[in-house]
């Protein structure tokens, strides 16, 4: 038997986990998400609901070597940061990243109410993610394995 479709994705359980090495993950502390395109059975992309609460941010800024980035603004008011500076998205704006360009990006939630993001992205297996403002890099190692190493591709 199939499960109905439809669901309210505010019912699924929420998450701040990180696969960041420390010291950086506290970085995500302040974010939560939600897994709806997991839970919708998608395989192809993934689709986030993204909380960031005040004083939080979405990420380390980062860029995508292969993956392109989609984010909406549902609720709040986000500050995106990016290599050319700060702007201000509002509820009903969005922001694309596409694959391959060098554009460090992420959101901070610098007010007193929480900001709700949609994330969506692809899930490209062979990706490389930089990361320009801290000593990170997603990416194979030398032996082939991905995961997060330093710049220089030691191990954490």
């Amino acid at each position: 038997m199939t499960r109905p479709s439809g669901f309210d994705p505010k019912s699924l359980p929420e998450s701040n986990s990180t696969s960041y090495p420390e010291p950086y993950r506290d970085g995500g502390s302040n974010r939560w998400y939600r897994r709806v395109g997991d839970h919708a059975g998608l395989k192809n992309f993934g689709v986030n609901l993204t909380r960031i609460v005040p004083g939080g941010m979405s990420s380390q800024r980062h860029w995508h070597t292969k993956e392109d980035e989609f984010v909406y603004v549902l609720e709040g008011e986000a500050t995106l940061v990016t290599d050319a500076g700060e702007e201000i998205l509002k509820p009903g704006m969005c922001a694309g990243f596409p694959a391959g360009a060098a554009n460090g990006h992420h959101f901070r939630n610098r007010t007193s109410k929480d900001v709700l993001l949609l994330v969506v992205g692809d899930r490209v297996r062979e990706e490389e993610c930089h990361y320009p403002d801290v000593d990170l890099r997603y990416g194979p190692d030398p032996d082939g394995k991905y995961g997060f190493t330093r710049k220089d591709g030691t191990p954490y």
